[in-house]
């Protein structure tokens, strides 16, 4: 055991962005098993008590511990390590059993005054046989690099001791706790459903307060009876095939349409980029022949906090893939020109920013963004790969006095807006269903007569290309012209030669 425990150890990845390896049994990343190997368990047993450990001092005078999962195979036997570790270290444990990473990252957030902090099981868009941990606190957020480097010293110093694994994970069991846990699974699942609802509300408006709030949907729902939009989604089997996405939209009166909707049952490759969005794009443009209105779908990875796009393109009646850097272009759009529609960005008579506001990209984010940000007069910092380097960096500006509302992966198009701290498709198509349904005539005091979409003409110069009665594809080719070269596609792959010598 000693041997195949320190092997399984070496081929793990411990990064902030989660703790990741090929947990399938047979070691092979394209396998669909559910079996992981006595190894593996040991290796979630010790991650677990390690993070307990750790929140005694992150987190002091709270108990509980939030568990879920996306729908890989392998994470109900991580989840079942994790529980039983956590249990033995005297823990309560909230189990969602499947949620997608929002939606558990909303549920700690609402359950901060009583839940220490969260583990969240899941390989984001490895292929099928990997899975991991992401360790995150009542933030919502997953932990910063400083802080996994604390938790990744202490579990290194775990395992050069495995019967103390063993022991971890074995005793205190007799009692009749994880049944309970198990018990009260559907419960924690509805609540976290109902907590990410009330939250995704606040992240799509930009509002805290209930009647403001509601005042800005009653807006957005307005502009949707005029101009009906719908959407569409390739679940590909993940975890948001049990999440709020159907019903979140419908309440917007906006029709939805679902593809690959079982859970676990992942119908192509993972990465929603590339090849992977291609039958979403088939999809939409067949359903578009019956439905008019369908103009956007989306496609999340298997833990659902990324969501790629497709639409369909009116000019060439056809739908199409938007890259990556599109989308978020896309997005940050249609968040800035929101802002500056609600007057959370002030402008001079001359049109100078009088708003200190910023926007935080990875480094391989396009300079497309910088373009983007300069006509809002809107400052761009960047930090490496890693979601929590690009949230931890936003962090930082806000305490610099910068307003941060939208940060995020350009590379992968992966979309945060604030007050959320990851990655989530609701909110990246949400901003494009704003950008869509309010127009002139709308607006706030500052902006009566012009729209979001007027807005962003002016401000970038194209005044004279704006026109009302505008779709999404004159949104789109109004975005600054840049190629770029996708993560996932040949062209960005780096192959190296090595040639060999006799010693």
């Amino acid at each position: 055991m000693d041997m195949e425990l320190n092997e399984a150890i070496l081929r793990m990845i411990l990064s902030a962005s989660g703790w990741r390896g090929i947990f399938a049994e047979n070691g092979d990343e394209e396998n669909s098993a559910a079996e992981i190997s006595e190894a593996h368990k040991l290796i979630v047993a010790a991650a677990a008590r390690v993070f307990s450990d750790y929140l005694l001092n992150a987190a002091p005078g709270k108990s509980a511990v939030i568990v879920g999962r996306d729908t890989r195979p392998t994470g109900k036997a991580i989840a079942d390590a994790a529980i039983r570790s956590l249990l033995a270290a005297g823990r309560e444990v909230l189990y969602t059993g499947v949620a997608a990473a929002p939606e558990l990252m909303a549920f700690a957030r609402a359950s901060g005054n009583s839940a220490a902090g969260f583990m969240y099981i899941s390989a984001s868009h490895n292929p099928i046989g990997h899975n991991g941990i992401k360790f995150g606190l009542s933030d919502g957020g997953v932990l910063q690099a400083e802080e996994n480097a604390k938790l990744v010293s202490a579990f290194k110093a775990l395992v050069s001791s495995p019967e103390g694994i063993e022991k971890a994970f074995l005793e205190g069991l007799a009692d009749g706790k994880l049944a309970a846990v198990y018990a009260a699974a559907d419960g924690y699942k509805k609540a976290a459903m109902g907590a990410y609802w009330g939250f995704s509300c606040e992240v799509v408006s930009g509002l805290k307060d209930r009647a403001e709030r509601e005042e800005f949907f009653a807006v957005l729902r307005k502009g949707l009876e005029k101009r009906p939009l719908a959407v569409a989604a390739d679940f590909n089997g993940s975890a948001r095939t049990l999440s709020i996405d159907r019903d979140f939209f419908s309440s917007l009166g906006v029709k939805f349409y679902a593809l690959n909707d079982i859970p676990g049952r992942i119908a192509h490759r993972i990465v929603p980029e590339g090849e992977a969005l291609e039958p979403c794009r088939a999809f939409v443009e067949e359903l578009h022949c019956k439905d008019p209105s369908l103009v956007l779908g989306y496609v999340p990875d298997c833990d659902g906090d990324r969501g790629n796009l497709v639409f369909y393109d009116e000019g060439e009646q056809r739908a199409r893939v938007l890259e990556a850097q599109e989308v978020f272009a896309l997005a940050c759009v249609a968040e800035l020109s929101c802002m500056a529609w609600a007057g959370e960005l002030k402008f001079d008579s001359q049109g100078r920013a009088l708003t200190k506001a910023a926007i935080a990209v990875n480094d391989p984010t396009s300079l497309r963004i910088d373009r983007i940000a300069r006509a809002f007069g809107v400052d761009v910092f960047r930090a490496e790969v890693g979601e929590a380097n690009v949230v931890g960096l936003a962090r930082r500006l806000r305490e610099q006095g910068y307003m941060v509302r939208i940060l995020g992966e350009g590379s992968a198009g992966g979309t945060i807006i604030h007050p959320s701290a990851v990655r989530d498709p609701i909110d990246t198509v949400c901003a494009i269903l704003k950008l869509l349904a309010i127009r002139s005539g709308s607006g706030k005091e500052d902006c009566p007569n012009q729209g979001p979409f007027e807005i962003w003409h002016r401000l970038s110069g194209q005044a004279g290309a704006y026109r009302e009665d505008f779709a999404l594809a004159d949104i789109i080719a109004s975005l600054p012209a840049f190629v770029t070269t996708g993560s996932y596609s040949e062209e960005a792959l780096l192959k190296v030669k090595t040639a060999t010598t006799e010693p």
